[in-house]
């Protein structure tokens, strides 16, 4: 039995995402009224086949045209085949898939259409939550903080602390839980901090035929290539003062600077990349966090783990360290976030991702019988 409270009406919303990874989608159900966490609930996976995924990968970078609406089929299919088997959802996040993503170009591109999951599951969904920031001037990424700021009050961290997000591509969350909300100057800084699983799983897909180097094993029989490593630091993105976003295929110049070199030390070069992309971001933190908590893949890594821990100046932690799940805080983000889009609430601020005023993002669809 769902409580109220005078902010608003505590929701069963059930969160879904599918990300850079194009490994699969993860579904799960988060209580609460858009401004704090009151439960966390059951949660879910459903992988891509390898043809789909192949769909995917072939669609990636695309606009428009049959190749998108190929993957659009591909989402819509796989969230709804996992999300019907959760029950009493009273709202759906849907965040769909990220095909291209170009915020001071031709905008953002994610595929699934909510309308089509709305009368599958017969519940009102909210879905396309980066347009509107985008439009408005902002990257359109990360959207996960306003959540981070919600989770910090849930565990009770009382020093900033920021949530470091190691899926595709890295995002780091700087989180100031002295703040009321999450709007309030000062209190929230997010930005991503470069490439993280995505070109090491190319990497190893292609040359191995493996999805990505499980418990890091190949990377530390490797050594890292300095002269590589430096190379990379030198791209132009790191310099620039956040917020700012990436798309999963913004550094295509990682593959060439690790042709050459063995499978290992090709692997421990690009989890060096990682680290040390997150390394350089932190420098952009208002004041140091009492610690980093990891989310995403990257946190099962122990190589880029000890990296991580070595490259900063304070004790990092998978988040499950305080009581949440690594491999569900994306999903359970677009729950929380479509309460908030239902209520009016702002998602997004000029401090997560340089958009202009606060917005909310987000189309809301309800199924044709209501």
């Amino acid at each position: 039995m769902l409580k109220a409270n005078a902010a608003g009406k505590v929701m069963k919303a059930l969160g879904a995402m599918s990300g850079t990874s194009l490994d699969g989608v993860d579904g799960a159900i988060v209580e609460t009224d858009g401004e704090s966490i009151f439960a966390f609930g059951e949660t879910g996976y459903r992988a891509y086949s390898e043809a789909e995924q192949a769909v995917l990968t072939t669609a990636l970078g695309c606009w428009s045209g049959a190749e998108a609406e190929a993957a659009a089929r591909v989402v819509e299919g796989a969230h709804s085949e996992l999300l019907s088997g959760f029950g009493g959802a009273e709202i759906v996040g849907f965040h769909g898939q990220t095909l291209a993503h170009e915020p001071r170009g031709r905008g953002t591109c994610q595929v699934g259409d909510g309308e089509v999951l709305a009368e599958a599951l017969k519940t009102s969904v909210v879905w396309d939550f980066r347009s509107a920031d985008v439009g408005l001037g902002g990257e359109g990424a990360p959207l996960a903080p306003f959540f981070h700021f919600a989770c910090a009050k849930w565990f009770g961290a009382s020093a900033p602390v920021a949530f470091l997000n190691l899926g595709g591509v890295g995002n780091l969350t700087w989180v100031d839980p002295s703040k009321a909300t999450p709007d309030t100057p000062g209190a929230l800084l997010a930005f991503d901090t470069g490439p993280a699983n995505a070109p090491l799983n190319d990497l190893l897909r292609a040359r191995r035929g493996l999805a990505f180097d499980e418990g890091g094993r190949i990377a530390a029989q490797g050594e890292v290539a300095t002269g590589a490593l430096e190379l990379f630091l030198q791209e132009a993105y790191f310099s620039r003062m956040p917020p700012k976003s990436l798309d999963r295929n913004d550094f295509p110049e990682m593959m060439s600077l690790v042709a050459e070199l063995s499978d290992e030390d090709a692997a421990a070069t690009m989890t060096a990349m990682c680290a040390a992309s997150v390394a350089q971001g932190m420098a952009h933190c208002p004041s140091p966090p009492e610690r980093v908590l990891v989310t995403g893949g990257g946190r099962l890594n122990p190589v880029l783990m000890e990296m991580l821990r070595v490259s900063l100046d304070c004790p990092v932690v998978a988040v499950e360290e305080v009581g949440l799940d690594g491999d569900m805080l994306e999903a359970q983000a677009f729950a929380y976030l479509a309460v908030r889009v239902a209520r009016g609430l702002p998602t997004s601020c000029p401090s997560t991702t340089g958009v202009h005023a606060l917005v909310g993002g987000g189309i809301v669809s309800a199924p044709q019988d209501g």
